[in-house]
């Protein structure tokens, strides 16, 4: 199963979407991209690692057709790139799961921590269903 998460800037909630898939599911191919990119989200790498997940290596990536060509199933994770996420061919399947924006998150720096924790274990969630249910989606 090649899965490939897509958001706005594949800065934040692609990138833990990533993250966990490749930690969930070694055997699994995982890319993460962005209708824009915008750059590794420190705040997002630094929620990870309090998870024991390191994404401080993964890169900010453009949506292109070879990344479209490789998934099996494509998994918007905001409602932004759902809506303008390019048509996805005969053969592969799109899912949408939308998680809150942690980048927008103002506040107190604790706050903004804790929203960022908040949004993280939610990802976590939501791709351990996604592997659990995967033969829902007519992927291996």
């Amino acid at each position: 199963m090649n899965v490939l998460f897509v958001c706005t800037g594949n800065s934040c909630r692609s990138q833990m979407a990533e993250g966990w898939a490749k930690t969930l599911a070694p055997h699994c191919g995982v890319e993460s991209a962005g209708l824009e990119a915008h750059g590794l989200n420190p705040r997002a790498v630094a929620a990870m690692a309090r998870q024991g997940v390191d994404i401080g290596k993964q890169t900010s990536d453009v949506l292109n057709d070879e990344m479209i060509e490789r998934a099996d199933l494509i998994v918007t994770v905001c409602s932004h790139a759902d809506a303008n996420c390019p048509i996805v061919p005969p053969g592969k399947r799109k899912l949408h799961l939308p998680f809150d924006d942690p980048a927008g998150f103002t506040g107190p720096e604790e706050e903004v921590r804790a929203g960022f924790d908040r949004v993280c274990l939610e990802i976590r969630n939501g791709v351990e269903k996604l592997l659990a249910d995967a033969s829902r989606y007519a992927i291996e």
